[in-house]
């Protein structure tokens, strides 16, 4: 990978970091919300390996 896309998945990670962030300090800690943040991770971070990890 060169270095624009480790730029870039390193503000993707912090941005989604942030978010998880902050819905982990404001909502409750139920099952719901862990299953919120393991979706979410899924849906951003597989296709994004997928593209620029795999090849």
């Amino acid at each position: 990978m060169t270095t624009g896309r480790w730029i870039r998945f390193a503000c993707i990670l912090g941005l989604w970091l942030f978010l998880v962030y902050i819905v982990w300090t404001r909502a409750e800690h139920n099952f719901m919300t862990v299953f919120a943040i393991v979706a979410s991770a899924i849906i951003v971070f597989v296709p994004l390996y997928k593209k620029y990890i795999r090849k």
